[in-house]
């Protein structure tokens, strides 16, 4: 422990006490959750306030050192075996207790029991863990993935087996994967189902991947006016099967953003304000390595200024935010990150990030935020500021140009002029299906077309047609 680190303060990792507690349960409670997160480091010596260095009485220190080993063998469960050493720092001694992130989970206090006595770090504090982050870790404990359990009344049927094994054929073709045949032995073998005597029972994975048996397997998507969630814009929910949702969740996120132009030699083509390759590597990562103890959903929210993804769970396995920026991954849900990878919507574990943050650097972008809070994982992708054609062409490096309009709305409305020149005679209800938007917001945007010059409709609003100014 350096001065450096110390004058930091304390963190999700790091606690400071200035003397070793009487009661022991305020420390070991400290170091179950250390145990149960991602490690972590307890100093005796410190003031937690001041972040002065007062040290430990070298006459002593063996004893606090005795007093600490004896505690965590008496009162955690199951075992746990911290390292304490004695560290010099600013010419004082200090204890420190230093806890590996462990995977007999969950770890407790012996006297209050698992369901009351396991804890986890959340920020800086320590905290009694909820029943589903409980469920959780006893399945890293055990060693066993969640969505590869029998999924307790579901009924699998042919068309759910012979739907599922088309789609991930189709999906392998279209991203150029070498051409294999899909049936129910590798649903078998990919622990997608279960033989149970002439029948095929589903697991966990095979409902997420065929129906919307569960409610909280769903994507949440909004766009909100202004940088709060204070004003609907627009909103929309997606169930069924997870790869349906990660489709449809990417087509409304590229809908509600602005698209401009991007000129590659002498041409000039569409382009996305945000990196589509970006949108949908958050959103595949967001399903698959959340939690589903969790009954939350997805959440894709869309703000003025970031696109902001919400995943269930948190980071998994005791990996730090640190270690998985670095390209660390460790599988929550270990059959949907296999089928996935059989689908072709992901390469390789633990490089989507890296190349999200790569690819916003090759958009100009701000520095992508990831944010781990209690129980949730978040990642803001901040759009670039609006820019007019002439400032664009005005800047030497910018290779963007052409806005469609200066908000959400403009681009709603691009996208129904361009509805519209495919097929005069579309209806507001059928705008609104393809736009993912309702019916009223459909019908405003047409009003405002055609108060602005822009739009006309002839005819009867069941018979008519549109003509585009």
């Amino acid at each position: 422990m350096t001065i450096e680190e110390i004058t930091k303060g304390e963190s999700k990792n790091v606690e400071f006490k200035v003397i070793l507690p009487k009661e022991s349960e305020k420390y070991t409670k400290t170091i179950v959750a250390f145990a149960n997160t991602q490690g972590g480091k307890i100093i005796i010596g410190i003031d937690d306030k001041s972040r002065k260095v007062v040290g430990v009485d070298n006459e002593t220190a063996f004893e606090i050192m005795d007093s600490i080993a004896n505690a965590v063998s008496d009162n955690i469960l199951p075992q746990l075996i911290p390292n304490i050493e004695l560290q010099t720092v600013d010419n004082k001694t200090v204890v420190v207790i230093s806890v590996e992130p462990s995977m007999n989970r969950p770890y407790y206090l012996a006297s209050k029991g698992k369901d009351d006595g396991t804890y986890i770090r959340v920020g800086g504090t320590t905290r009694p863990a909820h029943q589903e982050k409980i469920k959780e870790l006893e399945m890293e404990g055990s060693h066993i993935s969640w969505d590869e359990l029998a999924c307790i009344g579901f009924n699998v049927s042919e068309k759910q087996i012979n739907d599922l094994c088309k789609d991930i054929m189709e999906y392998r073709r279209t991203a150029n994967l070498s051409e294999r045949n899909v049936g129910v032995q590798q649903l078998l073998n990919w622990k997608l189902l279960k033989k149970g005597g002439d029948n095929y029972a589903a697991t966990n994975a095979f409902a997420l991947l065929t129906s919307d048996y569960f409610d909280f397997s769903r994507t949440q998507c909004a766009v909100f006016k202004g940088k709060d969630r204070t004003v609907f814009i627009d909103k929309k929910e997606y169930d069924g099967p997870i790869y349906q949702q990660i489709d449809e969740t990417v087509k409304f996120v590229l809908r509600n953003i602005r698209l401009g132009a991007k000129i590659e030699g002498l041409l000039r083509k569409e382009a996305y304000e945000l990196p589509p390759e970006a949108i949908r590597e958050l959103i595949i990562n967001a399903h698959c390595h959340r939690s589903f103890a969790d009954n939350s959903c997805v959440q894709v929210a869309i703000y003025d200024d970031r696109l902001e993804i919400t995943s269930p769970g948190g980071l998994y396995g005791g990996l730090t935010l640190e270690e998985v920026l670095a390209g660390h991954s460790k599988l929550r849900n270990k059959a949907i990150a296999n089928v996935f990878g059989q689908m072709g919507l992901v390469e390789s574990w633990g490089t989507g990030l890296l190349r999200v943050r790569e690819l916003a650097r090759e958009y100009g972008l701000q520095e992508p935020e990831f944010v781990e809070m209690s129980g949730l994982f978040r990642v803001n992708l901040y759009r670039s500021p609006l820019k007019t054609e002439n400032h664009l062409n005005n800047e030497k490096n910018s290779n963007l140009v052409g806005d469609v309009g200066d908000n959400v709305g403009e681009d709603v409305k691009s996208f129904i002029l361009k509805l519209i020149s495919e097929n005069n005679k579309i209806s507001a209800t059928e705008i609104a299906q393809q736009l993912s938007i309702s019916k009223r917001t459909a019908e405003r945007h047409l009003k405002e077309l055609r108060e602005n010059g822009k739009l006309k409709h002839h005819g009867s609003a069941r018979n008519g047609y549109w003509e585009i100014l």
